[in-house]
């Protein structure tokens, strides 16, 4: 009974979307480091994409809403305080679905981060590599602005952290 619990809450989690990009659930974004089910609820572990964003507090009280909409009772929602998130965490498919959604997707950096990775990102609009950073700040912390030199259009990446 608890393994399919434990299905049932991770298949929740795939339904709660990150509200700034909301083609990624918090799964995609590798935000959720632990679920517990026992006789006595679900406790999930949140870990934030930064330690400021402002849409953490949103995400934790959806996926408390998303649960006890499916039948849990009273789940609890912590916050992950041990561990620091990486774009590592971003999955395949969040990479995938961050292109389609327009922005560049981080790519893997394994804990090695230097100006290159984060200046060189492909043109999630025509693919080329042919682009360059305009600024570090995007419209929000975890963003940054871009330019594609062949397609001239501009674009939001998500930093590789």
């Amino acid at each position: 009974m608890v393994s399919q619990a434990r299905d049932k809450v991770f298949e929740v989690l795939g339904t709660v979307m990150d509200p700034e990009i909301p083609t990624l659930s918090v799964l995609d974004l590798g935000m959720i480091t632990n679920v517990h089910v026992s006789d006595d609820g679900v406790r999930v572990r949140l870990l934030p994409t930064f330690v400021s964003c402002p849409a953490t507090s949103y995400i934790r009280a959806n996926i408390k809403e998303a649960l006890t909409r499916s039948g849990f009772v009273n789940p609890e929602v912590e916050m992950e305080s041990e561990l620091s998130w990486s774009s590592d965490r971003v999955t395949e498919r969040g990479r995938e679905l961050l292109q389609a959604f327009g922005l560049g997707a981080p790519v893997q950096i394994d804990g090695l981060l230097d100006l290159s990775t984060i200046e060189s990102v492909a043109c999630p609009h025509c693919g080329s590599a042919n682009t360059e950073m305009r600024s570090m700040f995007g419209s929000t912390l975890c963003r940054s602005i871009h330019y594609c030199n062949d397609c001239r259009q501009g674009f939001e990446r998500f930093k590789p952290l």
